[in-house]
C-alpha cells in the first residue's frame, strides 16, 4: 500500500509516517515544506524499514496546492491507499492583532486543501479495483478497503475560546466535514475517520520544555507516537471518530458550556505560557 503523508517532515505527521513503515509495511509519499528535513526523513525511513519512500516538497497553503499534488501524484503513476491529512499550523493572537497572511495560510491549510485533496483522492479510491489479493488482506483484523482517509482535528473544536478563533474553527469544520463524508463513502467502501485529540506533545502549540514535559507527566498532554497508534488502528477499522483519553472525553460536554468568567480569565493567563 501507498501512503501519503502531509506534514510529514516533523511532529505528529513524522510519527504517522514512522509507524506506517514499521508496523504496516507501507510504501511512503511524504509531503512538506521543510524540504531538507524531509529529504532526510525520506531516506532515514527507506534505510531503516526497507519501503520505498518519495519525498515531495510542496506548500499545502497555496490555493492550488491539492490539484497541484493530485495532479503530480497521477502524471507519476502514484496510486495512493492511505490519505494522512496531517500538515497544520497553530497561533495565538487576538484576532485583530493576526495579520490577513496568517489568517489565509491557516484556512488554505486546514480548510481548503483538506476539502480537496479528500475530495480528489476519495474519487480515485472510490473507482479502484481490488486484486483477488488485496481482497483478502485483513488490516487489524478488517477487510481491506479501497482506501483510507485520516484527517485530524483536535478537542478545541468545541471550545470557544479567544486568541485561537481561527485554529478552532478550522478544526471544527475538519470534525464535521469527515464524519459527514464517513456516510457518503462507507457505501462506496472507503473509509474516513476524523481524530480529535486533546493536547499532543509537540512543538506546535509553542509551550517551553518544561512545560510539556509536566503535561505528559500528568497526563493532559499525550505522546505524538500514542496518539498515531491509536488513530491508525482506528483507521483501518473504518471508525468515524476518536477523541483519545477518557478524561478527554468525559471534558467534551464541559468544553461545549464553558462559563464567561473561565475564558476571560483563560485570556489573562494563557498567552504567558507561549514562547
Amino acid at each position: 500500500m501507498l501512503a501519503l503523508v502531509t506534514g510529514a517532515s516533523s511532529g505528529i505527521g513524522l510519527q504517522y509516517a514512522t509507524a506506517l513503515a514499521r508496523d504496516y509495511h507501507c510504501d511512503l509519499l511524504l509531503v512538506s515544506n521543510q524540504e531538507q528535513e524531509l529529504n532526510q526523513v525520506a531516506a532515514g525511513l527507506a534505510s531503516q524499514y526497507q519501503v520505498r519512500t518519495v519525498p515531495h516538497f510542496a506548500d499545502l497553503s497555496l490555493p492550488s496546492a491539492a490539484e497541484d499534488l493530485h495532479d503530480w501524484c497521477l502524471a507519476n503513476g502514484y496510486l495512493v491507499d492511505i490519505l494522512i491529512n496531517n500538515a497544520g499550523v497553530f497561533f495565538f493572537n487576538p484576532y485583530c492583532e493576526t495579520s490577513m497572511k496568517r489568517i489565509d495560510l491557516m484556512l488554505q491549510l486546514h480548510v481548503v486543501t483538506v476539502a480537496k485533496l479528500t475530495r480528489l483522492f476519495a474519487e480515485d479510491m472510490m473507482h479502484r479495483e481490488l486484486t483477488d489479493e488485496e481482497t483478502r488482506t485483513r488490516i487489524c483484523g478488517h477487510k481491506r478497503m479501497r482506501g483510507y482517509i485520516l484527517n485530524m482535528s483536535s478537542m478545541s473544536a468545541w471550545m470557544a475560546m479567544p486568541g485561537i478563533q481561527t485554529y478552532n474553527a478550522t478544526k471544527a469544520f475538519i470534525y464535521n466535514f469527515s464524519k459527514s463524508l464517513w456516510y457518503e463513502f462507507r457505501p462506496k467502501n472507503v473509509g474516513i475517520t476524523v481524530m480529535a485529540p486533546g493536547a499532543v506533545d509537540t512543538a506546535l502549540f509553542g509551550l517551553a520544555p518544561n512545560l510539556r514535559k509536566l503535561a505528559v507527566n500528568l497526563t493532559v498532554s499525550i505522546p505524538p507516537e500514542k496518539l498515531v497508534k491509536r488513530a491508525l488502528r482506528k483507521m483501518f477499522r473504518n471508525k468515524k471518530a476518536d477523541t483519545p483519553g477518557f478524561i478527554n472525553w468525559l471534558s467534551t460536554p464541559i468544553l461545549k458550556h464553558t462559563p464567561d468568567w473561565l475564558v476571560f480569565l483563560a485570556i489573562k493567563y494563557v498567552g504567558k505560557y507561549q514562547k
